[in-house]
């Protein structure tokens, strides 16, 4: 997959199975048995937020370690210097718990693929006007899927909407049903110190899960 471009991969990569696992509180020590338990059960989006330890280094060792057909970035990303230094590392994505136009503008002009958080119709207007490629609905706990749902009604159809905030393999199919396109998995498949097995064991239910709706 060498050349070919970010937002392809990250079609590939969203089309191969849309879930992003999101590993705050990884340490470097432990990034490469996690990040290989996840290739490993089918993932291909992986964040490591930025108020973990040491995240550049782990964000760095997992982009060196896996293949081109994942994408690797940071999560939490609030300032256009994080963006540069993960640039500046080779990373994928730039995931945001919010939506500011400016560090939007930033990660498309490095060449990055950006997920900005949103929780209304007007910012996801324009976080879509700056150059995000898919829509972090945030925090899913208290945007549901009623809100989801009216969402969808107005924005284009190709817009993926990814829910994050609480997700289990149990709470994805009303997500589902009223417009997500994938899901950001946080403490439900990674908490910090777990152990790779433990992350894979996890990883698979969600994978079985999500194949499950997907087919269903």
């Amino acid at each position: 997959m060498t050349g070919t471009s970010r937002a392809a991969r990250f079609d590939e990569a969203f089309s191969a199975l849309p879930l992003i696992a999101i590993l705050r509180g990884l340490t470097p020590r432990e990034a490469p048995g996690v990040a290989t338990a996840l290739y490993e059960a089918g993932f291909r989006l992986i964040e490591v937020p930025l108020n973990s330890p040491e995240p550049f280094e782990s964000i760095r060792i997992i982009r060196d370690l896996l293949p081109t057909d994942v994408l690797v970035g940071a999560g939490t990303v609030t300032r256009i210097d994080d963006v540069r230094q993960l640039a500046d590392i080779g990373a994928d994505l730039v995931v945001m718990p919010h939506g500011d136009v400016e560090i939007i503008r930033a990660a498309v002009a490095a060449g990055m693929i950006c997920t900005p958080g949103i929780a209304t119709p007007t910012e996801a207007f324009a976080a879509l006007a700056a150059g995000a490629a898919a829509l972090k609905i945030f925090p899913a706990e208290l945007i549901g899927p009623p809100i989801i749902k009216a969402m969808r009604a107005i924005l284009p159809k190709d817009v993926r909407l990814v829910p994050v905030g609480g997700i289990t393999p149990t709470t994805m199919e009303p997500f589902l049903a009223a417009g997500a396109a994938g899901f950001g998995l946080g403490s439900a498949l990674y908490k910090p110190g777990s152990a790779a097995q433990d992350v894979r064991a996890k990883a698979v239910e969600f994978v079985k899960a999500w194949r499950a709706l997907a087919s269903a």
